[in-house]
C-alpha cells in the first residue's frame, strides 16, 4: 500500500495538470540548468578534478611535465 504522503503527492500533481490543462498553458519546466565542470584545457567533462580545474587526464600530463607547482609522485 502507498505511503499518505506519496498519495498526496499524486493527487496534487493531477490538480496542478489539471489546472494548466483548463487553461490551455504548458506545464512549467521543473528541471534547471546546471553547469557542468569541464577541464580548463581539454573541455573533458568526465573525471575533473576540482581544486585543479582539470581533467585526471591533462593532470597527470602537467604533473609528469613538472608544470605543476606542489605536486609530486607518490613513488618513485
Amino acid at each position: 500500500m502507498a505511503k499518505k504522503s506519496k498519495i498526496a503527492k499524486d493527487k496534487k500533481m493531477l490538480a496542478l495538470r489539471e489546472k494548466y490543462q483548463l487553461a490551455g498553458e504548458k506545464k512549467p519546466n521543473k528541471v534547471s540548468t546546471r553547469g557542468k565542470n569541464r577541464c580548463k584545457i581539454t573541455g573533458r567533462p568526465q573525471g575533473y578534478m576540482r581544486y585543479f580545474g582539470l581533467s585526471r587526464i591533462t593532470f597527470r600530463e602537467l604533473a609528469l611535465k613538472g608544470e605543476l607547482p606542489g605536486v609530486v609522485k607518490a613513488s618513485k
